[in-house]
């Protein structure tokens, strides 16, 4: 899970991240990497809208993706804001899938 100063809350925050920010876009995701404060702790966000499922299809693919950030986050640099959007076809995808392509973007965007 990640901690409380690596989550984004701000719908706000996610607006900005996502129309100004560098955007990477996958099979089953696209990831969008904001600048944020230089010293400022890692954060993540995620849309899972209902296109892609029930909603527990959807919190599985949250909790999938928030899992994939967790793993992710020292290699991230610090102060960056992502947000990752999950596309339909995220439901039928497996973790090993999910986190291939959410690691290839960070690793282009982040790092």
């Amino acid at each position: 899970m990640l901690a409380k100063p690596n989550r984004l809350t701000r719908g706000s925050d996610y607006k900005a991240i996502v129309r100004r920010g560098v955007r990477c876009a996958a099979t089953h995701t696209v990831t969008y990497v904001g600048t944020g404060v230089e010293h400022a702790p890692t954060r993540f966000g995620f849309i899972v809208s209902k296109q892609v499922g029930s909603a527990v299809v959807r919190n599985t693919v949250r909790r999938r993706l928030k899992a994939v950030c967790a793993e992710m986050l020292p290699e991230v640099r610090p102060g960056a804001d992502v947000v990752i959007r999950a596309l339909p076809g995220a439901s039928t995808a497996d973790f090993g899938m999910l986190r291939d392509e959410v690691a290839r973007c960070l690793r282009r965007k982040a790092a």
